[in-house]
């Protein structure tokens, strides 16, 4: 997991991120607003140097420390820097490289990092391109039933020649974990990376099919008790028509209903009357089953 194709000597300014990995190969627009994170833009931005974005083990932690992060990110670059007026900036930035910390250098105004880069494992394995077909199928199906990402998102992907980069942008849209999303980052065995993202679709399938149905069953009980109140108020109002004196009508009804919730009567015996009683306050009294009921 750990293979190292260079050390880079050269300090990255850190980049902490909240609640979001980077993948190399990945376009991605960030809100910063701490004061470390700006300074250490600003000199990525005078110095035409790259940064090292890693995630936060806790989002809420304001200012990181070595321990606060974790071991794996992404070496980028800025394409873009914009300062808003709220003295926030946002920045588009671009990953180029896995990396692993080798060496946490605090500072006063931003902290730095020596890192190595993490090669990419590509073993000639026919496996590997049946896996790859596998997550898109997976991944189609998947911007089908999930609301919050865009169709279109699967025609982008499917356009991608490169595995790598088909692996890392369909893990960069998965609703899934931040630790989930860290766990793919720091797999840098393409194989194995594209095993553990069809695992994560299958199940985000699994439950987004299985809140469907939930959803589903809900609103039919919703629509069924609608239904039900409609058709009481209309079976009233159609009685009031017919000329029937609501006020007795209703006070039999209720005598009736106090009687029934008195009397010890056996389970089975109840359910029937209770059956019989809910047909009744149905039914005009006027008619021949009312009084036969």
């Amino acid at each position: 997991m750990d293979d190292v194709i260079k050390v880079n000597k050269d300090l990255y300014p850190i980049l902490p991120l909240r609640d979001i990995v980077v993948y190399p190969n990945m376009v991605v627009p960030l809100f910063v607003g701490r004061e470390k994170s700006i300074q250490a833009l600003e000199e990525v931005m005078n110095n035409d140097r790259e940064l090292f974005l890693v995630a936060q083990k806790d989002s809420t932690t304001e200012d990181p420390t070595e321990d606060n992060l974790y071991t794996h990110g992404t070496v980028a670059s800025i394409m873009q820097l914009l300062k808003l007026p709220d003295n926030t900036v946002k920045v588009l930035v671009e990953g180029t490289s896995r990396a692993k910390i080798r060496n946490f250098i605090p500072g006063e105004k931003f902290h730095q990092v020596e890192v190595d880069l993490v090669s990419e494992i590509v073993l000639d394995d026919p496996e590997i391109e049946a896996l790859a077909r596998s997550c898109l199928m997976q991944f189609e199906s998947y911007t089908k039933i999930n609301r919050k990402i865009s169709t279109d998102t699967f025609n982008t992907v499917s356009e991608i020649d490169d595995y790598s980069k088909i692996a890392d942008t369909i893990a960069s849209n998965l609703q899934i974990k931040l630790s989930q999303k860290q766990q793919i980052l720091e797999i840098n065995n393409l194989k194995e990376r594209f095993e553990l993202i069809l695992g994560f679709l299958e199940g985000e399938i699994d439950v987004l099919q299985t809140e469907k149905r939930i959803r589903g069953r809900v609103k039919r009980q919703m629509e069924k008790t609608q239904r039900e109140y409609y058709l009481n108020e209309q079976m009233k109002a159609i009685q009031k028509e017919l000329g029937k004196d609501s006020e007795d009508g209703g006070d039999d009804i209720n005598e009736l209903e106090d009687k029934l919730e008195s009397l010890k009567l056996p389970k089975d015996v109840r359910e029937k009357a209770k059956s019989e009683f809910k047909k009744l306050k149905q039914m005009s009294p006027m008619s021949a089953e009312a009084t036969v009921v």
